[in-house]
């Protein structure tokens, strides 16, 4: 299982599981398994980072792999 600030930084920008997996087009069973450290696709990755208005260069700041 792989460490994330997932959750961290969703919930310092008082952001729902619902509205994060709105905006990146993804599942909120997706949102809630990452936070607990389930493993997930690139692709996945890149869409919560971009919805939560990160650049693809701050990756290191959410999921620390």
């Amino acid at each position: 299982m792989s460490k994330n600030s997932l959750k961290k930084i969703r919930e310092s920008l008082l952001m729902s599981k619902t509205e994060l997996s709105r905006k990146a087009n993804v599942s909120p069973v997706t949102i809630g398994r990452i936070e607990n450290g389930m493993p997930c696709r690139m692709e996945t990755k890149r869409k919560i980072i971009l919805a939560l208005g990160y650049s693809l260069a701050d990756k290191n700041k959410i999921f620390s792999e």
